[in-house]
């Protein structure tokens, strides 16, 4: 358990519809550090609920919550419990058990000990107090199998987006062997996955740092990549589509989550305006992941229309 729980924790939540899911899930995890998110299937609304130290940051909060109403159209009253430390402690241990995902991984929680050799699976430790990103969660999941699926083509560059714990990159790094960059734009994820890296053996290999996205110049001076993950929100996803294209080789192996299967079309949309092209979705629970792949002989940021580059992005429309 890091310093970051040792002060009164409470637990703000507030219920949406799916529309409204996603800004509120981003309005939360600029203040919380550990966030999540439940569907009553009975209503069809979501719960979005997230864990911070009690009090902190009220001014940033109010001003997260208003502009995702502004963003979705959408009020929401605020809730709020108080939290005991060892009890959320508690409960993230017993939520938290070892996960075998796809055929390669294992995710196992630093709380449950030393690590457990599983013959022929990648063992990956975290601590059961991090947040988006500690394997149980569908988008995770769907990544990690992703990754695998395309872990053949021996991707020499690669970059993690939206790092969070940093299990993306950790598992990217084992499996493949190579340096990978992950970045974040919260300082406390960079920290967390610099931490969770080292842990696992692969320090060196995992370069984690502060980045908003494409417009940092430390990932455009790295480019070209031949394989990015990005497991954050749908329409930050959307937005990334015209730089992605532009960063990455011909061919390059693109890992796309963190968005519900009803935002697929949406998101796929943005990017096969860029030119990249379906190979598969994977689906965990209400989650979706899709891996795309790269144009082959198109010059980066064009689309093909009627045999003729068209640069004009559209851009994300719902």
């Amino acid at each position: 358990m890091t310093a970051r729980f040792v002060a009164a924790l409470e637990t703000i939540s507030v219920e949406v519809s799916e529309h409204a899911l996603e800004a509120y899930e981003a309005a939360l995890g600029r203040i919380c550090a550990s966030v999540g998110f439940f569907k009553d299937e009975t209503t069809g609304r979501w719960r979005v609920e997230g864990v911070r130290e009690a009090g902190a940051r009220e001014d940033d909060l109010r001003g997260a919550l208003a502009i995702a109403e502004a963003v979705s159209g959408e009020a929401a009253t605020l809730a709020r419990v108080s939290t005991e430390a060892d009890g959320w402690l508690a409960r993230s241990y017993a939520g938290f058990p070892e996960q075998r995902v796809g055929k390669r991984f294992v995710v196992r929680g630093s709380h449950l000990g030393g690590e457990r050799s599983v013959a022929g699976r990648i063992t990956l430790a975290l601590d059961a107090g991090v947040a988006f990103g500690s394997g149980e969660h569908g988008s995770t999941r769907g990544c990690l199998r992703a990754l695998e699926a395309v872990a053949h083509r021996k991707p020499g560059r690669i970059l993690d987006l939206g790092t969070g714990s940093g299990i993306l990159a950790i598992a990217a790094a084992r499996l493949l062997r190579r340096r990978v960059r992950a970045t974040d734009i919260e300082p406390w994820s960079v920290r967390a996955a610099a931490r969770n890296a080292r842990a696992n053996g692969v320090g060196p290999l995992v370069n984690a740092l502060l980045a908003d996205g494409w417009r940092a110049r430390a990932l455009r001076r790295h480019a070209p990549y031949d394989l990015v993950l990005a497991n954050i929100l749908a329409r930050p996803l959307c937005r990334m589509a015209r730089p992605m294209s532009v960063h990455v080789t011909a061919g390059a192996s693109v890992i796309l989550s963190g968005l519900l299967a009803s935002q697929f079309r949406l998101v796929l949309g943005a990017h096969r305006r860029r030119g990249f092209r379906l190979e598969r979705t994977l689906r965990e629970g209400s989650w979706a992941t899709l891996v795309l792949r790269a144009a082959p002989q198109m010059r980066a940021g064009m689309v093909r229309v009627d045999g003729v580059g068209h640069a004009v992005d559209p851009g994300c429309v719902r």
